[in-house]
């Protein structure tokens, strides 16, 4: 076996240019394989790390994966508000251990900006039950102060003590600003790999005042409160987008819900994170199959190159095959020699996409993480990846069976015709 080895890796070396845009085919295929299955395993990921230690989120009605995605994912926009009062009567509710309010609705220069309280920055959890930590800085404690998250601060070269502008709306439409009455930033957080790392975090006064001379979505014309004065009206909201809500006892949960849901003040939707997002899977889950399928089909076509090219050499290589004869090697083993050169380029391209998939992730990684708040980053395989592999390897191993029994019978005919 170890001649036969050393036969097949000398005989691929010799037709290494064909060979070797063939390896090309294989590794590129085996790579965006194994991105699809990444990609898909770390969003999964990133969404269900997004939010922990909440046990609802509430809203006003609407569909269970749409309240989860723009209260927490910041995609998309509410429909409908829920009331300020519908907040307070949650917050005193006998079974809540804490409620923090979140609205929606403005951005700066494409990020999304989130009104909040102090209580966000002491119970939001993410990961494993992780607090939100600062790496410069501090909360809010002025209307007009903002905290930034880690991809905000990064992207757009921010620092302490920098003035922000804020946009009305989510579209960063320019001439919507609400230039006279800009922010002083307080606080950078640390990166959490979340969608906090890619929003601007302002007090809850601070989204009032910026919309007192406001009204139906434009400023009033002819009309202007100075920021200075704004503190001599009531910045109470009126209504905000969600609350999150974390409970004294989780038994109670699903007794929490049906009171939201029977809540007589407004219509309300009570959802549990992990109930949502496996609804949100359910509804990705035909994307996600259709883009492996198509990953599996690329990889299925460079194999099937890399069995053309090894058929359509094999007549130039008749002599080869015959002189391995007249030598004294088998016709099984001219059938072995052509399944391990196709199994050679087979593992050489999987050891090839796994390792420019690290080099990918590791360069577009961080890309990817600000603009889509996926963290794809340089690691080692993981068992789905390693299937996915094998898999491969298998199919490049049945794939060589055709061109080593094609070479088996021609060398059996070769070996039983003389030659004149």
């Amino acid at each position: 076996m170890k001649h036969l080895l050393i036969l097949a890796a000398r005989s691929a070396w010799n037709r290494r240019l064909t060979l070797g845009m063939t390896l090309v085919a294989v590794t590129l295929s085996v790579t965006l394989l194994l991105g699809v299955e990444r990609i898909r395993h770390d969003a999964r990921e990133g969404f269900s790390h997004s939010v922990s230690g909440t046990d609802l989120i509430v809203g006003a009605s609407t569909s269970h994966v749409q309240l989860m995605l723009y209260a927490v994912f910041r995609i998309g926009e509410a429909t409908n508000n829920m009331r300020w009062q519908s907040y307070l009567d949650l917050k005193l509710n006998p079974a809540v251990a804490w409620a923090v309010p979140l609205s929606l609705g403005d951005s700066h220069r494409g990020f999304p900006v989130l009104g909040t309280n102090a209580s966000y920055f002491d119970h939001f959890r993410y990961g494993d039950d992780r607090a939100l930590g600062f790496k410069e800085g501090q909360p809010f404690k002025g209307v007009f102060d903002a905290v930034l998250g880690a991809d905000v601060a990064d992207q757009l070269g921010y620092k302490l003590g920098d003035r922000i502008v804020l946009t009305h709306g989510i579209g960063g439409i320019g001439g919507l600003e609400h230039a006279d009455k800009p922010f002083v930033v307080t606080g950078i957080l640390a990166p959490t790999g979340t969608p906090v790392d890619r929003t601007v975090h302002v007090s809850l006064e601070a989204i009032s005042a910026i919309h007192l001379d406001w009204q139906g979505g434009a400023p009033l014309p002819g009309f202007s409160i100075p920021q200075q004065f704004v503190q001599k009206f009531d910045l109470t909201p009126k209504d905000i987008t969600a609350v999150l809500v974390g409970l004294k006892s989780r038994i109670g949960v699903f007794k929490m819900q049906r009171y939201v849901a029977d809540y007589a003040g407004e219509p309300l939707l009570a959802v549990l994170p992990g109930a949502a997002l496996s609804q949100l899977w359910q509804v990705i889950g035909t994307v996600e199959q259709a883009l492996l399928a198509v990953a599996t089909m690329v990889v299925v076509v460079g194999l099937a190159g890399l069995v053309a090219v090894v058929l359509a050499s094999l007549n130039e290589r008749r002599r080869e095959l015959a002189i391995l004869r007249s030598v004294g090697a088998r016709p099984v083993d001219v059938f072995v020699l052509l399944i391990l050169e196709g199994l050679f380029i087979t593992l050489l391209g999987c050891i090839l996409g796994v390792a420019l998939l690290a080099g990918a992730s590791a360069v577009i990684g961080p890309w990817v993480q600000t603009r889509y708040g996926i963290g794809v980053a340089p690691r080692l395989i993981s068992p789905d990846e390693l299937r996915l592999l094998a898999a491969v390897i298998g199919a490049g191993l049945m794939s060589s069976l055709v061109p080593g029994y094609r070479a088996y019978r021609l060398s059996l005919a070769d070996g039983l015709t003389p030659r004149l």
